[in-house]
């Protein structure tokens, strides 16, 4: 709060009840924050900020000022005051002042110009609000055209007026309140219905009856919120696992390599996106917000030249041969794991979430969808559409699909299945790199970070076919969505147990998984 600021617009307040604020005892003060409080006139903000903040001192017994550092201003004129006075002394507050000023405070801003402003204080207002702001409740609603802020203010004004003595505003309150979608709600209208021995807390049966049908409305509410949320949160999951299968998808179902290596694959593109973090941060603080655009082809770029070289030099050489191809996978993740650990050290590093993927947006109260998770959703979304493109669309899609198929003939009709297998290989790994620059958004970048997904990936890409990208979506967003239902029902562990038994179960009925491959090779 500067001294502009509080000049600009203390010279308005009544001398009264500055006098009480200031020189008043704890009920004079009450007073006076609630007349301010009531008269809905930001004037008074700078006042009850500065008394929150300690920033209010008098001087004598009659004049009241505004202190913040080395500058002063007359609380009731507006006039700063040069030089500051010594011989100052503090006005106390206690924690009932706090509590009032606080609620005073965001009862005021209602009536600030920025929507952000007025949403915070409504929101402030349904957590603290008592029947002094009121009135500055109902004038702000008189002029509030936001139609969430209207919503708050109206589910808080109902909240308040609850505690009227009059039967008519508690009936109303009760039936306002259905519109709630907050758990506080909730426990004020199953407080009404509650029970002392045989007697009714709330005696009249109007108020209880309506209460009843509101709690109702509001346990629905809640529980669409619930569900909405394990369903965000499901579809989140399942896109994780999604990124992380896809590239597997592709080398796995093409080449039938079961790749060990893969995660390590997912963890150097969260190393490439640390690495061009720092590099902004260094060389370019004022457009930091900008690297995940830059993180995204260079974390490509470097995890499909790592697949590449594993391919040319290890890879290929053991095609057809799976205990071995499995065994060298696993020795390269360990070379790649230690690899990382010589260059960047042991412990996890941190990649920080620009401004755009900080923080999220609320659909309900209860239910908050974080920008990081949404922009990872969209982003995977991104790659699956632009991936479908390229296996169907594209030359090198034809030639990918063709010997997937049927290798011999692919190769009897010219296509270079050593090259095919490279490039497939390097995209598969180029898409793990992206799939790391997405999961650095959302958890700890370590070089054990691939571990954690590559037992996963082979479940979805086993469940929905070898090979298929269809079955490997579908397999994806059902694993999530289920393990997110069944983890609210009996917790993580035993949803992680749940899933590997269906898909045990399931692989036993239908080994060629969701979708079948469909080729003269595997028809024969």
């Amino acid at each position: 709060m500067a001294a502009w600021g509080i000049a600009a617009c203390a010279f308005a307040l009544p001398p009264e009840a500055v006098s009480h604020i200031a020189f008043g005892d704890n009920d004079a003060k009450l007073s006076a924050i609630d007349e301010l409080v009531g008269r809905g006139d930001l004037s008074a903000l700078p006042l009850l900020q500065g008394l929150l903040d300690g920033e209010v001192q008098t001087i004598g017994a009659d004049r009241v000022l505004l202190v913040k550092g080395d500058t002063a201003v007359d609380a009731v004129s507006g006039q700063a005051v040069t030089p500051v006075p010594e011989g100052r002394d503090d006005v106390v507050v206690n924690n009932r002042l706090r509590r009032a000023l606080a609620t005073g405070i965001a009862a005021l801003r209602l009536a600030a110009p920025e929507r952000e402003v007025r949403l915070a204080a409504a929101k402030e207002l349904r957590n603290s609000a008592d029947d002094a702001a009121l009135p500055a409740i109902a004038g702000a609603l008189t002029k509030e055209s936001d139609p969430e802020v209207r919503g708050l203010l109206a589910l808080t004004q109902a909240s308040i007026e609850l505690a009227s003595p009059d039967r008519a505003t508690r009936i109303g309150a009760v039936r306002a309140l259905a519109a709630s979608d907050t758990g506080a709600t909730k426990t004020l209208l199953t407080a009404l219905l509650e029970r002392r021995g045989n007697v009714y807390v709330e005696p009249d049966a109007e108020i209880r009856a309506a209460a009843e049908r509101s709690l109702r409305a509001v346990d629905q509410r809640l529980l669409t919120g619930e569900i909405l949320a394990r369903i965000f949160s499901g579809i989140s999951l399942g896109t994780i696992l999604l990124l992380a299968a896809l590239g597997l998808a592709i080398t796995y179902g093409l080449m039938g390599v079961i790749n060990l290596a893969h995660g390590e694959l997912i963890m150097i593109g969260a190393y490439a996106t640390y690495v061009v973090q720092n590099v902004f941060r260094l060389h370019a603080p004022a457009a930091f917000d900008l690297y995940p655009i830059v993180a995204l082809p260079f974390a490509f770029a470097v995890s499909a030249g790592v697949g590449i070289l594993l391919e040319r030099t290890v890879i290929c050489h053991l095609y057809g041969r799976p205990l071995e191809t499995l065994l060298a996978t696993w020795g390269l993740s360990l070379l790649l794991i230690q690899g990382v650990r010589t260059i960047f050290g042991a412990q996890n590093v941190q990649v920080e979430n620009p401004n755009w993927m900080s923080g999220g947006f609320e659909i309900m109260t209860n239910v908050v969808l974080p920008w990081s998770r949404v922009v990872i959703i969209g982003f995977t979304a991104c790659i699956v559409v632009a991936l479908w493109l390229l296996l169907t669309r594209t030359r090198l899609g034809l030639f990918m699909r063709a010997v997937t198929q049927n290798r011999p003939m692919a190769g009897a009709l010219g296509v270079r299945t050593p090259r095919v297998d490279m490039l497939a290989f390097g995209l598969g790994s180029g898409i793990a790199g992206l799939a790391g620059c997405a999961l650095s958004q959302i958890g700890n970048v370590g070089p054990d970070l691939g571990q954690s997904y590559i037992v996963d990936s082979f479940m979805v890409v086993v469940l929905g076919g070898v090979g298929q990208l269809v079955g490997t979506v579908y397999a994806a967003l059902g694993l999530g969505l289920v393990n997110k239902f069944i983890e609210a029902w009996q917790g993580a562990v035993l949803a992680k147990i749940a899933v590997l038994v269906f898909i045990i179960i399931f692989i036993q009925k239908r080994p060629q998984g969701l979708f079948a491959l469909k080729g003269r090779t595997v028809e024969a």
